[in-house]
């Protein structure tokens, strides 16, 4: 499969969404289980990327197994949380220990 063809398929949709574009960045590994392409945006856009529910993101993970079905290989997403996000449940989670620990 062409990289440049998956790279910048992906690059074009996120940049289309975020607010910040400058700071998209994707990375491609190939291993026995197919492509992994990995994406870093700014913290303040991760909403957008992921959408309500996981709307979003599971809607480029489709997009991009079809680019992967048209190029006979297996394409998966991984999106890194950006430093200084809130890492979801994360913070509420360290959060409650810390009110634990104080009791």
């Amino acid at each position: 499969m062409d990289a440049s063809k998956d790279i910048s398929f992906l690059e074009f949709l996120v940049k289309s969404i975020v607010d910040h574009p400058e700071d998209v960045k994707v990375e491609r590994k190939i291993d026995e289980m197919g492509v992994l392409l990995t994406l870093q945006v700014h913290k303040d856009d991760m909403g957008q990327v992921v959408g309500r529910k996981g709307a979003t993101a599971k809607a480029i993970r489709s997009l991009l197994r079809i680019v992967g079905l048209k190029n006979n290989a297996r394409v998966n997403l991984k999106i890194l949380e950006p430093e200084g996000g809130t890492g979801g449940h994360g913070s509420a989670v360290d959060q409650a220990m810390e009110d634990l620990k104080s009791l």
